[in-house]
C-alpha cells in the first residue's frame, strides 16, 4: 500500500500537486479469489471496440506508464484492429490498471476527454502511449494539460479532471477487483474469452488464439 505521506510526496516531486487530495491507490498482493467474471464491468463503464455480441472478446488490463503496454498499442493493436475488430469478428475492451500515480492521472485524463465515446478514448490512449516518455519524464501535469487542451479541454477542465476524487476512486476500485478477483498482477494482462494471457504478445499469438475460437 502507498501511504498518504508517500503518495503526497510523490505528487509534489512529479508536478502532480493538483492530485494531492486524492486517496492513495492500493496495489493489491496476497491471496486471490477464484471464479472471476471478466466480462462484467465494475465501477466504470467499459471502453470497447467491436460488436457487443462478438464470438470472441479480448479484455486488456493496462497501465498508462507501462512501456510494454505502449509497445503493444503501437505495434500489435493496429493489426488486431484491422484484421479482427474492424471486420466485426471480435470485441476489444480496455481497462485501467494503473501501477503508479502518473498512470492514474493519464487514465483520468483519457476518461475526461472521451467521456462515453469509445473510439475517441482509444485515440486518446494511443496518443498518451505514443508520448509516454514525454509526460512520464518531464513535468507530468504540464504535459497532460497540453494534451488535454489539444483534445479540446480548457485548462480548468483539465484541472477539474485531475481533482476528480470520484473518478479516481472508481479506477482504484476496478484495479482492486482486477487484482483480487481476476488475479491481475502485472501489465499488460489480457483475457481472451476469459482465459488469461500475461505480458506483451505478438500479433501471431493473438491471431492463432482468435482464429481457433472463431472456428469453434
Amino acid at each position: 500500500m502507498i501511504t498518504r505521506r508517500a503518495f503526497t510526496a510523490a505528487l509534489s516531486l512529479t508536478g502532480l500537486t493538483a492530485l494531492a487530495g486524492f486517496s492513495p491507490l492500493r496495489l493489491i498482493t496476497g491471496a486471490m479469489a477464484q471464479g472471476a467474471d471478466v466480462a462484467k464491468p465494475q465501477s466504470l463503464p467499459d471502453m470497447a471496440l467491436g460488436p457487443a455480441n462478438a464470438t470472441v472478446t479480448i479484455t486488456e488490463y493496462a497501465s498508462m506508464t507501462c512501456p510494454h503496454c505502449a509497445a503493444f498499442t503501437e505495434k500489435v493493436f493496429p493489426k488486431i484492429k484491422s484484421e479482427f475488430i474492424d471486420s466485426g469478428k471480435i470485441r476489444f475492451v480496455f481497462r485501467e490498471f494503473p501501477l503508479d500515480i502518473k498512470a492514474a492521472a493519464g487514465s483520468m485524463l483519457a476518461r475526461c476527454i472521451a467521456k462515453d465515446d469509445a473510439p475517441k478514448f482509444f485515440a486518446v490512449i494511443d496518443l498518451l502511449f505514443r508520448q509516454q516518455n514525454d509526460w512520464m519524464v518531464k513535468n507530468t501535469t504540464e504535459t497532460l494539460s497540453r494534451i488535454g487542451k489539444q483534445a479540446g479541454l480548457t485548462q480548468t477542465q483539465v484541472e477539474d479532471c485531475l481533482k476528480d476524487q470520484a473518478l479516481l476512486d472508481k479506477i482504484a476500485a476496478d484495479q482492486k477487483f482486477a487484482a483480487e478477483v481476476l488475479k491481475v498482477q502485472s501489465t499488460p494482462t489480457f483475457f481472451i474469452n476469459g482465459e488469461m494471457l500475461k505480458g506483451e504478445q505478438s500479433f501471431e499469438e493473438f491471431s492463432k488464439r482468435i482464429n481457433s475460437l472463431l472456428k469453434s
